[in-house]
């Protein structure tokens, strides 16, 4: 547990999983499937699921692209969070509804890897909570650089996955689950 941050409990948060965001992401429809069963699996523990929801110029709030996918239904007691930048903590009020819940470890899901997830992932462990990344649940579209070379998507997932497993943050705990494998429990 942190012993940086105070509280026990975990929060799944789910990020920017939004038809906009997902529609040309790498093996989406894969990712898609391990955020559903990771939210299925939080609610079914009694763990608390906060939704993050992006708009801007390219994602207009309430456009089509700025739906969340299909699959995915936010409860109507869920929090819901929307953001303007990448952390899903910046000029949101995020930290303060965590702290409401008493929350301490964040289960972290969603997309784009590269940006809104590797942001929220960074900003969670600064500001002190223990971090577990669903490395099955989280995606990104592959890069095209202005010099015409790629980072290909799936590099990019791997490469995050790697760093949330050998970061080491004083008083945190990080690492990486299978969304089926994931512990929602307390310990």
């Amino acid at each position: 547990m942190a012993t940086v941050r105070g509280g026990s409990r975990r929060v799944l948060l789910v990020v920017d999983v939004q038809v906009g965001v997902v529609q040309e992401a790498w093996d989406a429809s894969r990712v898609v499937a391990n955020v559903a069963l990771a939210v299925e699996r939080a609610r079914a523990a009694g763990v608390p699921v906060i939704w993050v929801q992006h708009a801007d110029a390219d994602l207009p709030h309430g456009s089509p692209a700025w739906q969340w996918v299909p699959e995915l239904v936010p409860g109507d007691a869920e929090v819901r969070i929307e953001k303007q930048f990448n952390s899903a903590f910046e000029e949101t009020p995020l930290e303060a509804e965590l702290a409401r819940l008493g929350a301490a470890h964040i289960v972290l899901a969603g997309a784009a890897t590269n940006w809104c997830i590797r942001a929220t992932a960074y900003a969670a462990l600064e500001r002190g909570y223990d971090l577990t990344l669903l490395k099955d649940a989280h995606t990104t579209g592959t890069m095209e650089l202005d010099d015409g070379s790629k980072i290909e998507a799936d590099t990019v997932v791997r490469e995050l996955n790697v760093a949330m497993t050998w970061l080491s943050y004083p008083g945190r705990r990080n690492g990486t689950a299978a969304a089926a494998e994931v512990v929602f429990s307390e310990r």
